[in-house]
């Protein structure tokens, strides 16, 4: 057996050995990739094997790592404005996000090799330009160890899933309360890439793909760039990866975790995610879903492929792309647009459609350790009808207005929108303006945290009134680009909004009290002049049992009734201006 290993080592080290860059993956026999050091050892290793290749980075970790990024472009332009003048398709990979799913990286390398060193492919850059980022989570990598993904197979050590400050990367598109993200939206604004692609390992059911992936294509992109994902891209992807060898599949996203016959389902990404944020942002994106259980070899290959089959395809498609993203930039600045209700949220169409699965014979089984179900699947190959929900339907949809007015003093949220590129104006001095708002009740934080903050739900109820907004108001209208970016941010029913996360939790709160030997008083007087109130007391004390046995809660309640209470909580601080007519009034 010692000897076999010895001669698959040789055999593997000879292959490494043709190229001229061998990566630290390749030279390990394909079951390691490399530490942080190594990585970065490499990516200037490239740089200096071709012309074609420049190394820079794009920002610091937490912790004070480079976040590395590869710019691949065969007439050696390697600044945003140069590759625009020349018409380049820009492409962004990214890889290590979740740094244990670290396939992307490994792929990444070597396709970049085998383009720009070694020259196996140099027609892909001719009309494409790669900005490749191998590690995004450059602090959760260095977490490293062979221990770090319970479900994976491989490779012997990687790294971490969350960063050092423990934030998800991949759930902060939008709020961004990472400093590595900041990084990445600020690059994303300075590239504007035209097609992005986030590689990572999925969880979930054992089955024989060995990569999923997921592509918007249920309504939270504009009609032409899902129209060219569908058509363009998704259509012409199967074809070539089938042709390569490799049979690819949507994302499996079961209804019954680890239950393939309990059903799959579809879904539109919250910008929270990569993809969705990109949707926003009017640029198709595409998620890389390798399969856990499968070896580090096969998963690394079939990222490869992919990876590869999409810059060939940018390469043909690259006016066809352009079209649908300026068609798309188009729509999203236009009338057309905030005409019909913005779907902000949506929830998948409970109507199916059977499809084939190849999936594993497995056994469902009830455990007499954890008492739950245990699945446990076999070696055996099995092809079975599974129901595949791929249809949604909106859950809340709201009017988009003319513009949204953010009061100044709301700092936060003011530089995050200004940070994802949304144009904005300030008011020159104090006005008051009729505008639509939002009032909230029936409050509830998430007791947990998650993601670093205490989301919280509510429900809300539409107001319209006159409002005086002082000097220095932003104003963002919303004949812009990046109009879908605002909203999502700014409409408290979109499911990533800066009110679930918290960024508006001030205004929930009460800062003014009546003491009870003035409320007690107070109280008697108010019933005395309108006994309806003390039949309004009655009845909620009979609907809310807590609230009658709590004294204080009793006459905070009659406190409100009176002038002295303040009629701005829980009141939305944003405006929409609904009508045109009164945004060409505005001072700005």
């Amino acid at each position: 057996m010692k000897q076999l290993w010895l001669i698959l080592l040789m055999v593997t080290s000879t292959a490494a050995a043709e190229t001229k860059l061998a990566t630290y993956y390749e030279e390990s026999g394909y079951t390691k990739t490399p530490g942080y050091v190594e990585t970065i050892d490499y990516c200037k290793r490239l740089a200096g094997g071709s012309r074609w290749v420049n190394y820079t980075t794009f920002g610091k970790s937490p912790q004070g790592r480079d976040l590395p990024l590869l710019i691949a472009n065969k007439n050696e332009n390697f600044t945003h404005n140069r590759v625009r003048r020349k018409s380049q398709a820009v492409l962004l990979i990214q890889a290590g996000i979740h740094s244990g799913e670290i396939d992307g990286k490994d792929a990444g390398f070597m396709l970049l090799r085998d383009i720009a060193v070694d020259e196996k492919f140099p027609e892909l850059l001719d009309r494409v330009t790669i900005l490749f980022i191998p590690i995004f989570n450059v602090d959760g990598h260095e977490r490293f160890g062979p221990y770090n993904r319970i479900n994976q197979n491989g490779p012997e050590e990687m790294g971490w899933r969350v960063t050092a400050q423990t934030l998800n990367l991949n759930r902060d598109y939008l709020k961004v309360d990472s400093p590595e993200m900041r990084a990445w939206i600020e690059l994303f604004n300075k590239w504007e890439p035209d097609f992005f692609v986030d590689c990572h390992v999925t969880n979930g059911a054992d089955y024989q793909y060995e990569l999923t992936y997921l592509v918007e294509t249920l309504g939270n992109q504009a009609p032409a760039l899902t129209e060219w994902t569908r058509q363009r891209y998704l259509a012409s992807m199967k074809v070539s990866m089938m042709e390569s060898g490799y049979e690819i599949f949507p994302y499996v996203y079961l209804l019954e975790w680890s239950n393939p016959r309990s059903g799959m389902k579809s879904w539109v990404s919250t910008p929270r995610f990569s993809t969705g944020y990109t949707a926003l942002r009017n640029r198709p994106g595409l998620l890389i879903e390798t399969h856990m259980l499968k070896d580090y070899k096969s998963r690394v290959s079939a990222t490869y492929e992919m990876l590869k089959q999409t810059v060939e395809l940018l390469g043909r498609e690259r006016d066809s792309l352009r079209k649908a993203i300026k068609a798309s930039e188009d729509f999203t600045k236009s009338h057309t647009f905030r005409a019909e209700p913005f779907a902000v949220s949506y929830d998948y169409d409970r109507d199916g459609r059977e499809i084939e699965f190849k999936g594993f014979a497995y056994e469902k089984v009830e455990s007499q350790l954890s008492g739950g179900t245990w699945f446990q699947f076999s070696d055996v190959p099995e092809t079975f009808p599974v129901t595949y929900y791929d249809k949604n339907v909106a859950t809340a949809a709201v009017d988009l207005p003319a513009a949204y007015l953010i009061p100044p003093e709301w700092t936060a949220v003011i530089e995050r929108i200004e940070l994802h590129g949304v144009e904005t104006s300030r008011l020159k001095s104090s006005q008051t303006v009729p505008v639509s708002s939002y009032r909230f009740k029936n409050l509830s934080w998430r007791g947990d945290p998650y993601e670093g903050r205490h989301p919280v739900t509510y429900e809300v109820e539409a107001i319209t009134e006159s409002r005086e907004f002082p000097a220095g108001t932003v104003v963002i209208k919303m004949d812009q680009k990046n109009a879908r970016v605002a909203a999502h941010i700014l409409e408290p029913e979109a499911p990533d909004s800066y009110v679930q996360w918290g960024f508006f939790d001030g205004i929930f709160e009460q800062k003014e009290y009546a003491s009870s030997y003035v409320m007690e008083t107070m109280a008697r007087e108010m019933i005395a002049r309108n006994p309806a109130l003390k039949k309004e007391l009655d009845s909620k004390k009979a609907d809310d049992p807590d609230f009658a046995r709590n004294p204080g809660a009793i006459l905070n309640w009659f406190y409100s009734k009176t002038p002295y209470w303040d009629n701005r909580i829980n009141v939305y601080p944003v405006g929409k201006v609904m009508n045109f007519g009164t945004l060409g009034t505005l001072k700005i």
